[in-house]
């Protein structure tokens, strides 16, 4: 990791993540007073049940497989997936393999 009064830069997210066998693991990696960026770390199976956030969001899936439930949809998200979410959205995420994920948060 790399920081100064300018920046902070990661070379590798999933190196900054621990892996649960069981569970899940999180990490705010950065949080100012408009973006608060969160990674996440899935074991198989896991599920973080559905919710909103009153802020719009970001989803990005850096690693592992999840059914992810939006509203009244779903999708299937692998590596390289990038979802935007309005504020209040419904949503759910079921892990289907060991899952890492980036959420941004815009304040």
């Amino acid at each position: 990791m790399e920081t100064s009064k300018d920046f902070l830069a990661l070379s590798n997210l999933l190196e900054e993540v621990e892996m649960p066998e069981k569970g899940i693991f999180s990490r705010t990696i950065f949080k100012d007073d408009r973006t608060r960026v969160v990674l996440f770390a899935f074991a198989e199976g896991e599920e973080l049940t559905e919710h909103t956030a009153s802020v719009p969001a970001i989803i990005h899936v850096l690693k592992g497989e999840a059914r992810i439930s939006l509203g009244d949809e779903s999708l299937q998200a692998t590596s390289g997936t990038w979802i935007h979410m309005q504020p209040n959205l419904r949503h759910s995420i079921y892990t289907t393999s060991p899952f890492i994920m980036l959420l941004t948060l815009l304040m």
